[in-house]
């Protein structure tokens, strides 16, 4: 465990720039994946660095528009969701290509919609918590490379005062799509650009839309607007007849008309705030971990907008990857722990490569059979109930789950849903201590032993025998269905031990609690 003598909450301007101490973890890029990753690291009682290039100035200017299911569930994790959805718009139903329409009100969950709301909501709340729980922000801070040896990770920067370095135990790079850290790893990203010359834009509408997100396409474009909920509204489209080169300038009148030929109008668009050109690639690294440096969000993957997934997907590793990270550094688990970080979320990302890309492509079709194809599929994802099910659940990342070894319970690697419990709480609302929490049957009283200062203990709300273990980031680590008590507590304590550490002895993190208060 490496020492830390900044005090909790230190924030640093550009303008004054001591030499830094060494942290526990270091993150670089205050997205909202680093952002989600350091606030849970530092509410764990560690030492967290936040590096950023760029200036300590939230911009209004966003990429991301939706926020879906199963992020929201994380951020109701963290106590933040609620907040969040206030200020949005639910959509209760989502274009993916010609007619398909995917119907979130049918997913199992407390968040039954997708949330139309701009990144930088989400990167206001999660810099809020962050800030509270000590994370120490470093903006202006150009990452130059990144040495690891046994024992940590330097990492050579230049801020405003010069060239200087930092040390920490893991870094972990959510610096988007041309990330330092993982060139400076020597990690490729090999993929390829699926569609060029994409126009956005931020606009004002004299007329407003049926919906706070529509999307449409014609043979030869397609185009979405989305409502920041303020009087702004997002445009991304794309004209087959108008491809240029990133670089080439965009004029307004490009935008209008991209519009006008993929929903029939342009809403009387004025007064354009921002206006780019840009491309879609679809790309991930082999390796999401190289020894103590860690690859989320954009850095690790990225795809093309179609979904709306990019910052839920980043959401969602910096959830799994976190409690791991913890539960390491403050001895609970071994370092090989941190594998099933590659393990868990590497296919995750292949996955949704793979569903925009197709979505991006059906939606691209411009030949008479490949119309008919786009039809035919549009039709089946919106009659045949488990294909809708299926898709909705994927986008969603509500149906994503993890492998579970050979023999294990069949809800093992699931996520978990928000369940009732006894005392009138929700599960999600038990994650919030950051630990993992046992649902057993009332009365239940297998002992925890040594894991007993990490684990909250919950009794169902009905009559249900099924003993649950659910780890920090909602997802089920061991379940079993036995009834007698001796063999449901010596599983429990076999399951206690392997994903919690029981019987290896704690190591204090900086500004830890020696125990966490159990729950009934």
């Amino acid at each position: 465990m490496t020492e830390t003598h900044r005090k909790p909450g230190t924030t640093l301007s550009p303008q004054t720039t001591p030499d830094l101490e060494t942290a526990d973890v270091i993150v670089v890029g205050a997205g909202p994946t680093g952002l989600l990753l350091a606030g849970d690291l530092a509410e764990a009682g560690l030492s967290v660095t936040l590096l950023e290039r760029r200036p300590a100035t939230l911009s209004n200017l966003t990429r991301a528009l939706a926020v879906h299911a199963r992020s929201l569930e994380q951020l109701d994790a963290r106590g933040l969701a609620d907040e969040l959805v206030a200020g949005g718009h639910r959509l209760t139903s989502l274009g993916l290509f010609g007619s398909a329409v995917l119907a979130p009100a049918q997913l199992p969950t407390r968040f039954p919609f997708v949330l139309i709301t701009p990144q930088f909501e989400v990167e206001r709340l999660l810099e809020r918590r962050a800030r509270k729980a000590g994370v120490t922000f470093r903006y202006d801070s150009e990452v130059l490379g990144v040495d690891q040896d046994a024992d940590g990770v330097t990492i050579r920067l230049r801020d405003g005062d010069g060239i200087g370095s930092a040390h920490a135990s893991y870094v972990v790079g959510t610096d988007g799509a041309r990330s330092t850290v993982r060139q400076a790893i020597g990690l490729p990203f090999p993929g390829k650009t699926i569609i060029r010359s994409m126009l956005l834009a931020d606009v004002r509408l004299a007329q407003e839309p049926p919906s706070p997100f529509t999307v449409s396409a014609s043979p030869d474009a397609f185009a979405l607007i989305g409502s920041f909920g303020d009087g702004w509204y997002r445009v991304i489209g794309w004209n087959r007849h108008a491809q240029a080169d990133d670089r080439a300038a965009v004029d307004f009148a490009e935008i209008r008309e991209v519009a006008r030929l993929a929903l029939g109008t342009d809403y009387g668009m004025h007064d354009p705030r921002w206006i780019s050109r840009f491309h879609s690639d679809e790309r991930q690294a082999p390796q999401y971990r190289v020894g103590r440096v860690f690859l989320a969000g954009d850095a690790a993957h990225v795809h093309s907008p179609a979904g709306g997934q990019g910052m839920n997907v980043g959401l969602q590793d910096a959830a799994n990857l976190s409690w791991k990270l913890a539960a390491v550094l403050k001895g609970h688990s071994p370092d090989t722990l941190l594998d099933s970080y590659q393990t868990e979320r590497h296919p995750v990302g292949k996955t949704v490569l793979r569903s925009s890309g197709a979505m991006v492509r059906l939606a691209l079709l411009r030949s008479a059979p490949g119309r008919a194809l786009r039809g035919f599929l549009a039709q089946a994802v919106n009659h045949v109930r488990p294909l809708s099910r299926r898709a909705i659940g994927t986008v969603s990342g509500i149906a994503v789950s993890y492998p579970a070894e050979r023999g294990a319970h069949p809800l093992t690697g699931h996520r978990a849903p928000d369940v009732r419990l006894a005392d009138g709480s929700r599960l999600y609302e038990l994650l919030r201590k950051g630990t993992f929490v046992l649902i057993a049957p009332a009365g239940d009283t297998a002992a925890l032993g040594p894991a007993a200062d990490r684990v909250l203990t919950a009794s169902w709300a009905s009559d249900r025998r099924t003993a649950l273990l659910v780890r920090p980031d909602g997802y089920i680590a061991w379940a079993t269905d036995a009834t007698r008590p001796a063999d449901r507590g010596a599983a429990l304590r076999t399951a206690l031990a392997h994903w919690t550490g029981a019987g290896i002895a704690p190591t204090a993190a900086p500004g830890s609690n020696s125990a966490v208060r159990q729950a009934s």
